[in-house]
């Protein structure tokens, strides 16, 4: 079986954010694939996926304030910067946490790991509903 879908994520803040229900509600056949695999793709280049804690808010907050670090606003001798201060940094940053995700399905659920869950890392202040491609493929 091979099917894809799109579909939005509802806007948020900058921030990292916990989205795997999000993900699962807008993928009801999911629980038909036994042994498959599941594919996001982000359509923006200014947010990211990841896998990562899914229990403990406080990795999140963390997650954000390690990214502020590494792609500080107004950094010195910037060029792209029509669109804002925090778009340049937001492209290093979806280009260095990724903008695709493939998991494991078994029995109709995701492979994960007992603390992990999906990510939408939002790196923009403003970045509005986020698409996401899913292709799920497996028997």
């Amino acid at each position: 079986m091979w099917q894809r879908h799109q579909f939005s994520l509802k806007v948020r803040s900058r921030g990292f954010h916990l989205v795997t229900d999000d993900i699962l509600t807008a993928l009801p056949d999911l629980y038909r694939i036994q042994t498959g695999l599941l594919h996001l793709q982000l359509m923006h280049t200014s947010a990211s996926l990841t896998l990562n804690e899914n229990a403990d808010p406080d990795v999140r907050h963390d997650m954000e304030l390690f990214a502020s670090k590494l792609a500080p606003e107004n950094l010195s001798g910037m060029r792209h910067t029509l669109e804002g201060p925090d778009d340049m940094p937001a492209h290093v940053l979806a280009s260095l946490f990724g903008t695709e995700l493939t998991v494991a399905i078994d029995n109709g659920r995701l492979l994960t790991g007992t603390w992990q869950g999906i990510w939408l890392g939002e790196h923009r202040q403003n970045g509005g509903a986020r698409k996401i491609t899913a292709t799920l493929m497996g028997e």
